[in-house]
């Protein structure tokens, strides 16, 4: 979008200092002062080009040398590996099984569902060479797999104790994407799962589609801390050739835009139709089946970035920080550094016998204040102070990152205090976004109030008639430099509508709420 250019940070610029520190102990060793931490842009000022720096200078990213395409640093891909480990256990109990298709997809395949492909062709890559020899046909790389592996469907499912079938994998897919690539939220490659599952009847499809959102709801919301709201998206907005669609939406205050979090949509009978999905009923009869597909990708990192990075870099929730307490020695020159030195790994032991991720950063060559700084701007969600007076107390110090708050504890009570402050930590991160992401919505029940409230850069909920044309003439009538609105969801929680309440936009009587906004 406009706000974010894929734009790299001058890795090289000279940038804010770090805090001062201790010395090393009374090493000779060189302490260093100047350091490549700290952020130049601040978030509030120019928020694109602070999301640019924290994603690369907080170790998240590399750009690479093919516009839209990022390395993903292991930093990020533990963040990636924890959610995915609660997601592939969550679906494991619901009986959907894990595979792999392949990456490729023949045209007369892909281009096989009319609408789907119309919906894609413009972000499709395709393969058109080996060698220097070019290909009789080409072939696409699969921007995602409904037609990958329906035709396998096909073969599979004979008769009715061939369903329920439910598929999930783990995989790359590429789309595209010309306009503003974005580190996570609008990348050219991106990792995600996507699950493919057919039933005998709609309503055991209709049932899958919400037990799936709610695992999305929990991603965002118990491990990312990230409110968001579960609804239906309009018929313009749903899954290109799908049935229905439904979406976990959050929202980015400082640019007031929506995101999309994740969808479950419902395929309908469409897909089997097309790809003549049928089995033998009960019944003997033969019937369509009913399909889902449903996702979430490497998108969500970038969310979590916006919402709770600030001018001194990423905070990131403790439930999927790679590091979730950081323990820093604080020697000064007289002091006994190894004495400290063991404190500090008897410290990471214990707590990491507890079952949490502590690290200690005992390099010498850098002063505490800089690993204060280097850690701030990893967004690690604790930080444990060891020093030759909390030696004497059997004591260390807590500094939080979320508010800085610091508070010295027994040394005897450290698992129950770290773990009880990393709880602390994880719920407030989440009541600071839901307060921020609250105070953004705005009531609009006319079009002067839906124009003020998108200058504002709220997230409106407004009264809609729910028919297509009128969503066109809103994008028509919005559309500007920085993009037009659009519909972003019905919320399942609906407000009370009063009865003669009128559409915002067309004046004609409205037929639900819907949330409205400009988004990613």
């Amino acid at each position: 979008m406009a706000d974010i250019a894929d734009k790299k940070p001058n890795v090289n610029a000279k940038v804010k200092k770090a805090k001062g520190g201790g010395g090393g102990g009374g090493k000779k060793k060189e302490v260093k002062k100047e350091t490549g931490l700290g952020l130049i842009k601040k978030k509030d000022e120019n928020f694109g080009e602070w999301y640019s720096e924290v994603v690369v200078h907080g170790e998240m990213i590399e750009y690479y040398d093919i516009s839209g395409c990022y390395i993903l640093r292991p930093w990020t891909m533990a963040i990636w590996e924890i959610m995915q480990a609660f997601f592939d256990a969550e679906i494991k109990k619901m009986k959907i099984k894990n595979c792999y298709f392949p990456l490729f997809v023949s045209p007369a395949v892909l281009e096989k569902e009319k609408d789907h492909i119309e919906g894609f062709a413009p972000e499709v890559a395709w393969v058109t060479k080996s060698g220097k020899s070019e290909l009789e046909v080409p072939i696409a790389i699969r921007p995602t797999s409904e037609t990958v592996m329906y035709p396998y469907y096909s073969k599979w499912i004979r008769g009715h104790r061939d369903l329920p079938l439910k598929l999930n994998q783990w995989c790359n897919v590429v789309r595209w994407e010309f306009s503003n690539p974005t580190p996570f939220i609008r990348s050219r490659e991106f990792l995600w799962q996507e699950g493919h599952t057919a039933f005998a009847t709609k309503e055991e499809a209709d049932k899958e589609v919400l037990e799936i959102l709610e695992l999305y709801r929990r991603i965002y919301e118990e491990f990312l801390a990230i409110p968001v709201v579960k609804g239906k998206k309009s018929e313009n907005e749903k899954f290109a050739g799908g049935l229905y669609t439904t979406s976990v939406e959050a929202f980015v205050p400082n640019t007031g835009r929506g995101v999309q979090g994740a969808t479950s949509h419902c395929l309908g009978q469409n897909f089997a139709k097309m790809f003549d999905i049928t089995f033998e009923n009960e019944k003997g009869e033969k019937a369509m089946i009913w399909q889902n597909s449903w996702a979430y990708s490497t998108r969500t990192i970038g969310v979590m970035v916006m919402v709770h990075g600030d001018d001194k870099g990423l905070v990131l929730p403790p439930k999927v920080a790679s590091v979730q307490a950081i323990v820093i020695p604080v020697p000064f020159k007289d002091a006994d550094t190894q004495a400290i030195f063991d404190a500090c790994l008897k410290t990471v032991e214990e707590l990491t016998e507890a079952g949490l991720r502590v690290e200690a950063d005992l390099r010498d060559n850098y002063s505490p204040g800089w690993k204060y700084s280097h850690w701030e701007l990893k967004g690690v969600p604790l930080r444990i102070e060891i020093g030759p007076k909390d030696l004497e107390k059997k004591q260390v110090r807590l500094v939080r990152r979320d508010n800085s708050s610091k508070v010295d504890i027994p040394m005897v009570d450290l698992v129950k205090e770290v773990k009880e402050t990393l709880d602390k930590i994880q719920q407030n991160l989440f009541d600071v976004a839901k307060q921020k992401r609250d105070a953004s919505i705005q009531v609009a029940k006319t079009w002067d109030e839906f124009t003020a409230a998108l200058g504002e850069k709220k997230l409106i909920l407004a009264p809609w008639c729910d028919e297509q044309a009128v969503e066109e003439d809103v994008k028509a009538r919005t559309k500007g430099e920085i993009g037009a609105a659009k519909s972003l969801c019905s919320p399942f929680d609906q407000p009370e509508l009063p009865e003669g309440t009128l559409c915002f936009a067309s004046g004609k009587p409205a037929k639900k709420w819907t949330y409205w906004g400009r988004s990613y």
